[in-house]
Order: C-alpha cells, then structure tokens, then sequence
C-alpha cells in the first residue's frame, strides 16, 4: 500500500525491531504505560528498568498534560502528582538519556500535541531522537493535520504511532495507516482510559477490518487490566496495551513498596514466572 507521508528510512526503528523479533519467535507483545513524573522523575528512572524485567516489549511514556481529554480518572490523578512534581515534555526529554543507560526497551512518547507544538515540532523531533525515544503517539492529533509533525519523526527515524477506534471507517483506517510507523494503536472502545471488567464483542470483527488496511503490527488498549484480557486480545493482535491498571498499581503500592509490587504486576500480565 503507498504511503503518502516520506519515510527517509533506510534502516529499521527499535520498534520495528521487536515487533519483528516476536514475530520469528511466534510470540505477542505487551505494551505498558507508564505517566512520567509519577509521582516523582526519580520514580520513573527506577520503574523503566523494573518494566523490562517484568516482560514489557514497548513502554509508553506518558507526558503529564493539564487537560487530558482522553484519559481517566486513574491517569489523570498521575498527571496531576507528576505535574505537582515538576515533570514537563521538556525536562522528560533532558531525564530520559540517564534513563536509557539503564533499558534498552522501546519507548514511545505518550502526549497531546499542544505541548509538542508549543516545543516546536522540528525541534521536539530532534530532542526526542537524542533523548533515546523511538516512537511518539500524539493522542489528540488528527492525520489529515499530522503531516508536519510526521515528516519530522521520520526524517530522524521516529516512528509515528496513531490510535484508530472502532467507528473508523475502512478509509479512515487506510489514512490513519498511511501516517503510521512501528505499530497502529486500536482504541478497543469509545470513550476514556481505565479499566475494564471485559473485552467488548466487537473487538475481533475491529482487528480484522484493521488487518484490511495495514500490515503494521496492531496493539490493543484502553480497558485491557487483568492476565485474562492481555491473553485474549493477543489471540488476535499483535500485542496488548495496560495502562490504568498499571499506574493505578504505582497509586496504590509505589509509596510503601517501591517497584517491588508494579514489577510483580506486569510479570503477571507478561505471563512470567516470579
């Protein structure tokens, strides 16, 4: 399928790379998320390594925003305690170097655009290339508007990753594929981030509608928080997306347990073994 936005790229992303690699090797792919700066930067530099360990493949590295539209209850209370602690797009971009030296998992840059246009989005691409981020989703971003944010990232061999919901026709999937890179991002349901007492029906019918449109890799999220829900959304894509449940658990144990607890809790959700 031609893809109307220049690629520049010559070799593969770390992103394209481990999706590959669970390719060969018949597996599917947990993505985790993670808001920076919750509740502090420090905390964030000792839980991207604790997430590797525990399984994840891909971590999204959520950007503390002041008005998170498409986040719940969960992430925006992590939003709110990590923009109380200082944490902005900017010194997110300063920190993250420190905290590659100690993970080499894939780590996409989770925001809305405001704070990406307001950087300067050459400048933004630039700084998050040399930072050690290898994706960036902007949550808000439409992609009939993403046509310079996109030849930004791609010029610098950043993968542009965009969401598609359940409402989104076959063109709007193809458009939407079109302006992606590394994986394309199914919001499972409409409506908010948080946590999901099950999968809805039309989950698998969505997937395959997807599959018609890209051969991206293809992540499920939004209301994915038990072991159960991972296994069953990876029976039919590429990989599962946990995020509420996730930073629910650094809510509620990080302050006494430190990562001891989130570390067990995607261990589980990877389906590893203690």
């Amino acid at each position: 399928m031609a893809n109307s936005i220049s690629t520049h790229k010559e070799t593969a992303t770390r992103i394209q790379s481990k999706f590959r690699e669970l390719e060969k090797t018949n597996s599917r792919g947990l993505v985790i998320y993670l808001t920076a700066g919750d509740p502090t930067l420090a905390a964030t530099g000792e839980m991207l390594p604790a997430l590797e360990r525990a399984g994840a493949d891909v971590i999204e590295l959520g950007i503390p925003f002041s008005d998170p539209l498409a986040d719940g209850p969960v992430i925006q209370r992590a939003s709110e305690r990590a923009l109380q602690a200082g944490a902005t797009l900017r010194n997110v971009l300063a920190t993250l170097p420190e905290w590659r030296k100690r993970t080499r998992v894939p780590i996409v840059l989770f925001s809305y655009f405001n704070p990406m246009l307001q950087y300067g989005l050459e400048q933004f691409a630039k700084d998050a290339k040399a930072s050690g981020a290898d994706g960036v989703l902007a949550v808000d971003l439409a992609p009939e508007e993403a046509g310079p944010l996109v030849e930004a990232l791609r010029a610098l061999q950043l993968d542009s990753i965009f969401l598609a919901s359940p409402t989104s026709t076959a063109e709007r999937l193809r458009k939407i594929a079109a302006h992606s890179s590394g994986f394309l991002y199914l919001v499972s349901r409409m409506g908010v981030t948080g946590e999901r007492k099950s999968l809805p029906d039309d989950l698998a019918p969505f997937i395959e509608r997807t599959r018609a449109a890209t051969k991206l890799p293809l992540a499920v999220g939004f209301g994915i928080s038990t072991p159960e829900q991972v296994r069953a959304v990876q029976e039919h894509a590429e990989a599962a997306v946990v995020g509420s449940a996730v930073v629910r658990c650094m809510e509620d144990h990080y302050a006494e347990e430190g990562v001891t607890a989130i570390e067990e809790f995607v261990r589980r959700l990877a389906g590893k073994k203690s």
